[in-house]
């Protein structure tokens, strides 16, 4: 399939092979196109670099997933340079899939109306805020009729 043919993007979000992103990038790839990836940063102390090779183990299969960078949305700097990234990959872009959500545990476990006024202010930056920034970020590099998507999921729906 060729669907995706010479279309070149960014998928954000892909956290393991459960992930919705990646259910939706391995279509994208075997359709033929071109994939830049993002990992949850690693921490310092970790030197098996989990995060990373929980993705790369998805994306080393396939020649047309063009780069593997870690992403922290809260990092406006990091942002940019997944963009530069991207623009050095692709030149310009032609979808971005915008897959990241988080909220605390303990806020998680609770009732909603008991979530922390922290815990709401960390979900809403990561989960939402984080899709303005990204595509401010990534304004220089988006060709003229490119599409952004974004996911949700049971959260959403739990809440409204």
């Amino acid at each position: 399939m060729t669907l995706f043919a010479g279309k070149k993007g960014l998928i954000l979000g892909v956290a393991n092979e459960n992930s919705i992103a990646w259910a939706i990038a391995k279509q994208i790839l075997d359709a033929g196109g071109e994939c830049g990836f993002t990992h949850l940063p690693d921490r310092e102390d970790d030197d098996k670099k989990k995060n990373r090779r929980r993705v790369s183990k998805l994306t080393d299969a396939y020649a047309n997933a063009k780069f593997l960078v870690p992403l922290d949305v809260q990092n406006d700097e990091n942002i940019r340079e997944v963009m530069k990234t991207a623009e050095s990959e692709f030149g310009k872009i032609d979808f971005l899939l915008h897959s990241i959500a988080f909220a605390d545990r303990d806020d998680l476990s609770r009732d909603t109306i008991e979530t922390s006024r922290a815990g709401f202010k960390l979900a809403m930056d990561i989960s939402v805020y984080s899709l303005i920034a990204v595509c401010n970020a990534a304004q220089g590099i988006l060709n003229p009729k490119a599409a952004i998507a974004t996911m949700t999921y049971f959260g959403g729906e739990k809440c409204v």
